[in-house]
């Protein structure tokens, strides 16, 4: 059977849906078939009454529902006719048969000693009229349209190689968009096979913590808390590094008991205080990493939404060889968006990119497909653009 032919049987025959309708292997076989519509009937009352089929929930045609429990079609008509009958579930012409509106839900979900509490009630967050949380980006501003057609062009026009098992540093359409998107709107210096892609910044932090930097690290004294807690986990120990008007004193750096394995920093805009690196202090962190052989980690935070200054390059074109570069789409897009990247020196591609695994473990190919046709498209600096306005005219300065 050619996969057309699949395709049509499958939306013919409807959805799927699993009842448990064993025979009991001590019940007499005489009257089996009786048994069967009984046992079905009380599975279907069961999963409604206990919240998994929910009100509302398309059961499937009862020719599908036969063809798939091995009943005959009329045992399963008759259940559903009697259930329609008792109030259970609801058929309309042209609209199948779905589970009735009302019909009582007893989900077991609960905190302890509160029996028949609903499953919402207890993992649902709290609602808030307004969020003034750290960094959180304004979600109205995501670009659904332009998300939904790229995400349509990307899987229309991907090769079927697309949607089998990845490499683990990720999807290398968007691994190539993003080489040149960075190389052009931050001044990053990489080829594609130099990066490996993640799902977040914290994502990139923790692959460095346990696959290179296991033993020291020195960090902004102010910064968020993960940055530590990205290296501390695997035995790091995380030396403070002060900030002032004019970013991280890297100058201090030649102060420290130990040389550190490496160094983090936010050159661009720091958080929180919301300073840039000072160019004097770039140029002299970058001229010390070449000098003592050690690698800087530079989290582009913020770096392409400057509303309310002069854009800021990213530091990484100094030093390639000594320079990890790394940021997301967390601020730009959404953080639902789960995409991050590494931009690494050649020399550390190979133990980043295996200490992943042998294949991507987390990030979605789709989406990264979807990114990559925005940056070709030039849909993702329209965006860009767009939220940089938008912040500049709701009085970010």
């Amino acid at each position: 059977m050619t996969g057309d032919r699949w395709s049509a049987l499958a939306e013919r025959l409807g959805t799927d849906l699993y009842l448990d309708l064993q025979p009991d292997p001590d019940a007499p076989t005489r009257g089996r078939s009786a048994q069967l519509r009984s046992r079905l009937a009380d599975e279907l009352r069961s999963a409604i009454a206990d919240g998994r089929l929910a009100p509302g929930t398309r059961l499937p045609p009862y020719r599908s529902l036969a063809a798939d429990l091995g009943l005959a079609r009329g045992t399963v008509s008759s259940v559903y006719s009697e259930l329609i009958a008792e109030g259970w579930l609801t058929a309309r012409q042209g609209a199948g048969t779905t589970v009735a509106a009302g019909t009582t839900v007893a989900t077991g979900f609960g905190a302890p000693g509160s029996a028949g509490a609903s499953f919402t009630t207890v993992v649902s967050a709290p609602r808030v009229a307004h969020d003034f949380s750290l960094g959180q980006p304004n979600t109205s501003q995501f670009p659904r349209t332009a998300w939904i057609r790229s995400m349509r062009r990307a899987i229309s026009s991907a090769d079927d190689s697309a949607f089998g098992p990845t490499l683990p540093n990720g999807s290398e359409r968007l691994r190539v968009a993003l080489a040149g998107y960075l190389a052009r709107a931050r001044g990053v210096r990489a080829h594609p096979d130099q990066i490996v892609l993640t799902t977040s910044v914290l994502s990139a932090l923790e692959l460095l913590g346990r696959s290179l930097f296991r033993e020291s690290v020195a960090a902004e004294a102010y910064g968020l808390p993960f940055f530590r807690d990205a290296f501390t986990q695997y035995g790091a120990v995380v030396s403070p590094i002060a900030v002032d008007h004019d970013g991280a004193d890297v100058t201090a750096l030649t102060d420290l008991t130990a040389k550190p394995q490496a160094v983090l920093l936010t050159p661009s805009h720091q958080s929180p205080i919301g300073v840039s690196l000072a160019p004097h202090r770039r140029a002299v962190v970058a001229e010390w990493a070449r000098a003592t052989d050690t690698f800087l980690i530079e989290d582009d935070y913020d770096g392409e939404l400057r509303y309310d200054r002069e854009p800021v390059g990213a530091m990484q074109a100094l030093a390639p060889d000594h320079i990890i570069y790394t940021g997301s789409v967390s601020k730009s897009l959404s953080p639902s968006v789960r995409i991050g990247w590494l931009v690494l020196p050649p020399a550390l591609v190979s133990t980043v990119m295996w200490a992943k695994g042998m294949r991507e473990p987390d990030a979605s190919i789709v989406d990264q497909l979807a990114l990559a046709d925005m940056i070709e498209t030039g849909s993702y600096d329209k965006h860009i653009r767009a939220v940089d306005s938008f912040i500049d005219a709701a009085g970010g300065r």
